[in-house]
């Protein structure tokens, strides 16, 4: 009882729920957790500390039932390598993101692979300030489904391979122990960054750049750096919060506002919002360094310097200042976005062709599935994809535009980018229909009529061809 007592006041300090500040804890406990991994001699003793340090953060942020949860999850993955290796891949995208895709409806429990954002419904408790286990489940989601698929990868040839599955594809299947560690390495399936399984092996196994004949670096410098950056995106996250409710789509104050204060509130909302994932990312960045599993290798630079690219999600400034829409998923949620590339869209391209928009739009709605059955998201994620390829109108002019012209046209394609980008994100944080109609009625659904504006005109305004290219094309 007293401990709880000291959980709400503590809770009640920094203005979130007990459940979000336990969560806070074991989330920030993950950077000393993955610091003693180093200290754990031998590969089989680092599997299971990997395993037993992650199963614990979980039970203590989110209960025990969290942990079964992840067990079925996990389950589905290792079985369908286990017993049906040529389908292993394609079994564990559909049972995982099925059982993922349940977790979310306050109804009776669901069958058992229809659970988790059916169930739970987990976007409400987050718009409330709420948290459950679901944001762990969508990342040990994506990790299950691309061990199963690179373990598919190896039984093709290698020729006919993209350089990322020749990279990633396992010839082995992992030991039940060496799978576990890998999903719950030390409370890194927390909020991420997805990483490989082959990457994972070789990090604890010490192959590769972490062989202890190769140079290693200290983490010290980019952990400190992730850190301060975390604290600065929580301070302005609590500093803004309160001054761009959500609320105000619905109420009368914000009918009455003229157009451009309702663009503006959108591009706060948005803002603000984004600074919250900033802070997140940036403590799994400083976890995942510490470890030294985030080392990348050495720039070509003189004198070289540490890459930490693996652990890094998120590139503040590149989406802040996104001089396109196409840039966007290479600043933000890199690793996802990197995950949905490799297993979802380079996979829907035939060979021998080129990807269209079927190929984005179809990443995009299961970005949007696996976020949750929203209204909010499958709009979001729509308009992302059309938002990406209006922007990509916009690149194919700029190519062929004299200097000045390129010069307006790159303005162009930022402001575009802001404006879409906000107000299509006003859908990812609101999440329901209704409300997320209203904000876009507000500004006369101009983010949705921009980017098919541009795409029907990239149709009929076609960029002329340089002489050089016709001459080279005669040739």
């Amino acid at each position: 009882m007293e401990d709880h007592l000291t959980m709400s006041s503590m809770a009640s300090a920094i203005g979130v729920s007990v459940p979000v500040l336990r969560f806070l804890l074991c989330f920030v406990a993950t950077i000393p957790t993955s610091l003693l991994w180093r200290l754990v001699p031998g590969t089989l003793p680092k599997h299971i500390y990997a395993a037993f340090a992650g199963a614990l953060l979980s039970y203590l942020s989110f209960g025990f039932s969290s942990n079964l949860h992840f067990l079925i999850s996990m389950f589905i993955g290792y079985a369908s390598m286990l017993v049906f290796r040529r389908r292993c891949g394609f079994i564990t995208f559909f049972a995982a993101f099925g059982y993922l895709i349940g977790w979310s409806v306050k109804l009776p429990p669901p069958p058992p692979l229809i659970l988790s954002h059916v169930y739970y419904m987990s976007g409400d408790a987050w718009k409330e300030g709420g948290i459950d286990a679901t944001g762990a489940l969508m990342v040990l989601t994506l990790k299950v489904i691309s061990c199963s698929i690179n373990y598919n990868d190896g039984l093709l040839k290698e020729e006919g391979l993209r350089d990322n599955q020749q990279k990633n594809r396992l010839l082995k299947l992992p030991s039940l122990i060496e799978y576990v560690g890998y999903c719950l390495c030390c409370g890194s399936h927390f909020a991420g960054p997805v990483y490989e399984m082959k990457d994972y092996l070789d990090w604890t196994e010490g192959n590769g750049i972490w062989s202890p004949s190769e140079k290693q670096p200290s983490p010290l410098g980019a952990v400190a750096r992730a850190l301060i950056q975390a604290s600065i995106c929580m301070a302005l996250y609590i500093n803004l919060v309160p001054h761009f409710p959500l609320s105000t789509f619905t109420s009368p104050v914000y009918a009455d506002w003229g157009l451009w204060k309702r663009l503006g509130y959108q591009y706060m909302c948005g803002f603000t919002a984004r600074w919250k994932y900033y802070f997140i990312w940036s403590i799994s960045e400083a976890s995942i360094i510490i470890s030294g599993f985030g080392f990348s290798g050495w720039t070509e630079s003189f004198p070289p310097k540490a890459r930490w690219d693996r652990a890094k999600n998120v590139d503040i400034l590149g989406v802040e200042f996104c001089k396109s829409s196409v840039e966007l998923p290479l600043n933000w949620n890199i690793k996802v976005s990197t995950w949905l590339r490799h297993y979802v869209y380079d996979r829907l391209v035939q060979k021998g062709k080129k990807a269209g928009f079927f190929q984005l739009l179809s990443t995009q709605t299961i970005s949007a599935v696996w976020h949750g059955l929203y209204p909010g998201y499958i709009i979001f994620f729509v308009q992302s994809a059309l938002m990406i390829a209006g922007s990509r109108v916009i690149f194919r002019w700029q190519q062929k535009a004299s200097d000045l012209v390129k010069m307006l046209l790159t303005f162009t394609n930022f402001a575009y980018t802001l404006l879409v980008l906000n107000y299509s994100a006003v859908g990812f944080m609101v999440l329901s229909l209704h409300e997320t109609l209203i904000a876009y009625d507000g500004v006369y659904y101009i983010g949705t009529i921009l980017p098919i504006s541009l795409i029907v005109l990239g149709n009929i305004i076609k960029p002329a061809k340089s002489t050089g290219s016709k001459a080279r094309k005669d040739q």
